[in-house]
């Protein structure tokens, strides 16, 4: 069949127009699915951005460890006994095999504390940790000024601060700029060395802007009374390693340093971010599967209602039908003349439920604004949109398959005596 041929296509127009109310009826099921896929997809997509920014920011492959409680007696250790790490375990974790970044952190009133800070009449309460450069490679935020800490810092116990966006806003309200000036901590005085904000969105990332980081050892000194213990690890695998992995090598060294059974698996605590993130992976996976599947049977129902009608629309024509079989129209003439109008049909209203999903998308899109830290902005990639085509196209493939076939199987001498 030619493409080309205005007349073959003139014949069509000619046959959706001779019942345009059930025409048009029976394309709003395919207008319909149509829609609801690109919606539904657009809509994912938003979500999965949204996920995706609220934990950017941090390691993908981050492993935090930190000590927990004896559950098992071992080598005359009784159990309840609360293990502390320390200063010693850094260097044989960091030689462990498939280490990237090793960071040990301790925090001002442990996990969840906070401490006071102050500049002059203005004062906060924040998180204050102790840390080490590598810290940088695991939480990787943004600077706005300045620089981290670096080993000097941590060799000579200097009294410096990197500060996050909220700590600055706090104590810099008159609008001064915190490079190079001073706060106090808890009394002491500490220079500012360094300004980031947080690359997530969530909760977490007001967090890390809410926290000031100093150098672990000068935390040690002024703080912790120069006791040498470490409230937990952070650590990062290296490319070709399991996060999981480093887990089980990080807790089975520390299990044999400070003498806990082997299978005592509540002696340490851990948050293995690799593992969050491929359940997150998984999950809109599955809500991509999901969405394809109800689009694709919403698609294939308006399919078969465009079958039925046809159907109707091949009995009606059986007279039709008949004249052009005796005029030296083949049986494979008669069966494209169906499959045409069924895929012009099935493409039409596709084609109007395509446009008015990505409109909806975008006006959704307009609405939501680049930076909402709830939802991120719909968006209906080209390879969804491709893939919507062919799935289209098969189903107005099986829309006219049928009644293409009884359209050719008539006869047509009894075509034309039917009434």
């Amino acid at each position: 069949m030619n493409p080309f041929d205005l007349d073959r296509w003139q014949e069509v127009g000619d046959a959706l127009l001779a019942s345009p109310v059930r025409t048009l009826l029976s394309m709003a099921g395919v207008f319909w699915g149509t829609f609801a896929l690109v919606v539904m997809l657009g809509f994912g997509k938003g979500l999965e951005t949204a996920t995706e920014r609220a934990v950017r920011g941090m390691a993908t492959n981050a492993v935090f460890l930190w000590g927990g409680k004896r559950t098992m007696p071992f080598q005359g250790f009784p159990t309840d006994e609360w293990l502390e790490l320390d200063a010693s375990d850094v260097e044989p974790l960091r030689q462990l095999e498939g280490m990237r970044w090793l960071a040990p952190r301790n925090q001002l009133g442990g996990h969840r504390g906070s401490g006071v800070a102050r500049r002059g009449p203005e004062a906060g309460t924040f998180n204050v940790v102790g840390d080490v450069p590598e810290m940088a490679f695991i939480e990787t935020s943004r600077f706005d000024g300045g620089r981290f800490l670096d080993e000097l810092d941590l060799d000579e116990r200097r009294k410096v601060a990197v500060i996050g966006k909220q700590v600055a806003e706090t104590l810099f309200a008159d609008g001064a700029d915190p490079m190079g000036d001073w706060i106090e901590i808890g009394g002491v005085p500490f220079k500012v060395v360094g300004l980031y904000h947080s690359a997530r969105t969530d909760d977490m990332g007001d967090r890390e802007e809410q926290t000031i980081h100093i150098p672990l050892t000068t935390f040690r000194t002024v703080f912790d009374g120069g006791r040498p213990s470490v409230q937990w690890f952070a650590a990062v695998a290296e490319d070709n390693v399991s996060a999981s992995d480093l887990e089980d090598r990080m807790k089975v060294l520390l299990k044999e340093r400070h003498h806990v059974h082997p299978d005592d698996d509540m002696a340490f605590g851990s948050f293995n971010a690799e593992r969050e993130f491929g359940r997150i992976r998984r999950l809109f996976s599955g809500i991509r599967g999901t969405t394809w599947l109800v689009g694709s049977a919403t698609l294939l129902s308006g399919a078969i209602g465009i079958g039925n009608v046809m159907l109707v629309v091949v009995r009606e024509r059986t007279r039709e039908i008949g004249v052009r079989r005796a005029v030296g129209a083949t049986p494979r003439d008669i069966v494209r003349m169906i499959l045409m109008e069924a895929l012009v049909m099935t493409s039409l209203a596709g084609f109007a439920g395509l446009v008015a999903g990505v409109v909806l998308c975008e006006l959704a899109s307009a609405a939501i604004g680049p930076d909402n830290p709830s939802f991120g902005p719909p968006q209906v990639d080209a390879t969804a949109t491709l893939i919507a085509g062919v799935v289209l196209v098969c189903a107005g493939l099986l829309a006219g398959v049928l009644p293409a076939r009884r359209a050719a199987a008539i006869h047509p001498v009894e075509a034309l005596r039917s009434e």
